[in-house]
């Protein structure tokens, strides 16, 4: 079976004579898998989603994602890396104001070198799919909270990295709009995207994730499959 994220003995600490915030922790994400990531405030949540996605190094262990060891990459390859390989949603979106919905999410792909004409039609491509077509020139301002979120995932899809990891992807939602992104998460794990989505809503993460594993003070407490997603 393909991994895309391979975490072996993952220990991180803030403080080096304090408990560890996360760990010890071995976790694998299969090819395709949908994980949800839950538990209470302070079980380590967001620290495993930054180590997964780079932005923070373990104290001890190992981080392979997408067959390559990133916790030993240079600040410069990290970022390389990741604007290939991980497309990161955020809770609050995180859209540049001054650049209309195509240039947000186009950004990532000129970043990585992409062609203009190349990133336009990717960026046409996935505005259609996320419904969002129709406001191509407009600015993030002028668009609902929903609207934003498929602006953002989007961008975060642009350069079809290997990843999903969306942090709290609904919580700055109102109820219909978080509705509408779950369907996308939904959608996106169909077509054989592999997710992680970190969420303190459990009916999300049912809704969302093939598999869901539940944190407690830096550790597995829970790691359960469910039913195929629907």
């Amino acid at each position: 079976m393909d991994h895309v994220i391979e975490l072996e003995g993952v220990v991180k600490r803030h403080d080096s004579a304090g408990a560890p915030v996360l760990g010890p922790l071995t976790l694998s994400v299969a090819k395709g898998e949908a994980l949800a990531v839950t538990g209470p405030s302070g079980s380590g949540k967001s620290t495993l989603l930054n180590l997964v996605a780079g932005l923070d190094r373990p104290t001890d262990g190992t981080v392979f994602v997408a067959g390559r060891r990133i916790d030993r990459l240079s600040e410069y390859s990290l970022a390389r890396f990741r604007r290939a390989h991980i497309g990161m949603a955020f809770q609050f979106f995180h859209l540049l104001d001054d650049l209309t919905v195509t240039d947000n999410i186009q950004l990532p792909a000129q970043l990585t070198g992409t062609g203009r004409r190349a990133a336009a039609a990717r960026a046409g491509e996935l505005m259609q799919m996320l419904g969002i077509h129709k406001h191509a020139r407009a600015y993030p301002g002028r668009l609902s909270g929903g609207e934003r979120q498929r602006v953002g995932i989007a961008r975060a899809l642009i350069n079809r990295p290997a990843l999903l990891l969306a942090d709290e992807p609904t919580g700055a939602l109102d109820t219909a709009s978080g509705h509408d992104v779950r369907d996308l998460l939904r959608e996106l794990h169909r077509g054989g995207q592999t997710i992680v989505l970190v969420t303190h809503d459990l009916a999300l993460a049912k809704a969302c994730a093939s598999r869901t594993v539940h944190l407690v003070d830096g550790h597995v407490a829970l790691d359960t499959h469910a039913q195929a997603v629907r």
